[in-house]
């Protein structure tokens, strides 16, 4: 090495230490500032009991093409079109004078600003009351997530016209429903293949249940809710067009077999894969979409009696502050927390909804199956959904966190996050009239 070399070296090295370190201290200097923590909230509660009517419908959803598709981390292909179209579909329930809307989005999850400008416009429509959730299509389209977390892991670059397109398709599907309401029976019915699922990264095993409900008509069903727990990840990071994946699928097969509107909602799907392995791409979407809708035939519903009670409450709770410790390199764990703070929210909304004889939970995230039977254990609750009003990423037990095991390892939150949404799953199963044991 040349004496000017060494000479830069000496001069260079330094100030680039220098500039590291400052750049280390810096991101771990602690930003995230305090975290307030206070007893969950009830923003809202209806309650009815009477007969029950009920409407339904669906609708396209027009994505700002090209458009990323959301579902795994990059390099994320772009499409220019869909191999299927995307759907929101919507059902408006309404018992005793109480009124609830379900809305499902083909999407991989949905965010407090969807939710907040759906329920807006849906309250215009005479629907105040409104839970929506994703199928958690992992070829759907990107773009509606503001927060860098999420522009990095998984939606890709912010932008407002995938918003406007969710928002849209969701509110359209709800005022379609609200004009279509008419008087209904309900029924429900279940069944299970625990071959069809199984446990990707350990914990408790998923089951493979399967919850069919049935609102019909005078002339038939006008809808029905599948409830079922299993990624939507069949066509892999690969797929250059948008599409629905087996949800959307089994939704159009259910349909097109005159049951109504098919609305397909997520269970603790957290750790829950789908084993089937038939096929490729979207051949292996749909067989297995054929396969899970065979399930839904020997799901024989079976009519519930008498006055439908129906009920609502939303409850707002404070998350716990962000953990890193799971995620990244021990030395750089403040940087990760800050990192983290400005991604997180500060609130997430956990939701009760009870149906006849359905008492149904729903958590803004990925429960993994033990954290699901932890909170409906909790609440009473006959069903927990994932995926609804928010996205706060996965929920596993704190045992499994404690341990950085399963899907632990993906969670932005420490152990205390379970029981922060299992305290507020409470208030909210009290709020609707469902405790432990029903």
């Amino acid at each position: 090495m040349s004496t000017f070399r060494r000479s830069l070296l000496r001069t260079l090295l330094p100030s680039a230490l220098l500039t590291a370190g400052a750049a280390y201290a810096l991101a771990s200097w602690n930003w995230c500032g305090r975290w307030e923590e206070r007893a969950p909230q009830v923003l809202s509660q209806v309650r009815g009991e009477g007969s029950l009517r009920a409407g339904a419908a669906k609708v396209a959803l027009s994505p700002p093409f090209p458009v990323v598709l959301a579902g795994y981390p990059p390099p994320r292909p772009e499409a220019s079109q869909a191999e299927l179209p995307l759907h929101a579909r919507a059902v408006v329930l309404e018992a005793g004078g109480a009124r609830v809307g379900v809305v499902s989005l083909e999407l991989l999850f949905v965010t407090p600003e969807i939710v907040d400008q759906v329920r807006e416009r849906a309250a215009r429509a005479g629907v105040r009351e409104v839970l929506v959730v994703a199928t958690h299509t992992h070829s759907a389209f990107g773009g509606y997530d503001s927060r860098w977390v999420a522009q990095l892991s998984g939606t890709g670059r912010y932008r407002p016209a995938s918003v406007n397109a969710a928002v849209a398709g969701a509110s359209e599907a709800l005022e379609k429903a609200v004009a279509s309401l008419a008087d209904v029976t309900l029924e429900v019915g279940g069944a299970a293949d625990a071959g069809l699922v199984y446990s990707r990264t350990g914990g408790e095993v998923p089951d493979g249940q399967l919850t069919r409900v049935v609102l019909r008509g005078a002339d038939g069903p006008v809808a029905e809710v599948l409830v079922f727990a299993a990624h939507a990840t069949l066509l892999g990071r690969r797929q250059a067009l948008v599409d629905p994946d087996y949800p959307g699928r089994l939704s159009a097969l259910r349909e097109e077999a005159g049951q109504g509107v098919t609305l397909f909602v997520q269970g603790s799907e957290g750790n829950a894969s789908v084993a089937f392995s038939e096929g490729e791409g979207a051949g292996r979407a749909m067989g297995f979409a054929r396969k899970l809708s065979a399930l839904v035939d020997g799901a024989t519903p079976g009519p519930v009696a008498g006055p439908v009670r129906l009920a609502f409450a939303r409850v707002q709770v404070a998350l716990p502050r962000p953990d890193a410790s799971r995620l990244v390199p021990a030395f750089t764990r403040a940087a990760g927390d800050n990192f983290l703070c400005g991604s997180s929210p500060r609130e997430a909304e956990v939701d009760a909804l009870a149906l006849g004889p359905l008492a149904l939970l729903t958590v803004p995230g990925e429960p993994t199956t033990g954290a699901g039977r932890a909170l409906a254990s909790l609440s009473g609750a006959t069903h927990v959904l994932g995926l609804a009003n928010g996205y706060v990423g996965y929920v596993d037990t704190p045992e499994q966190v404690s341990g950085g095991k399963g899907e632990s390892r993906r969670q932005y939150f420490g152990p205390s996050l379970l029981e922060r949404l299992g305290t507020a799953a409470r208030v909210a199963s009290g709020a609707v009239g469902f405790a432990p044991g029903t």
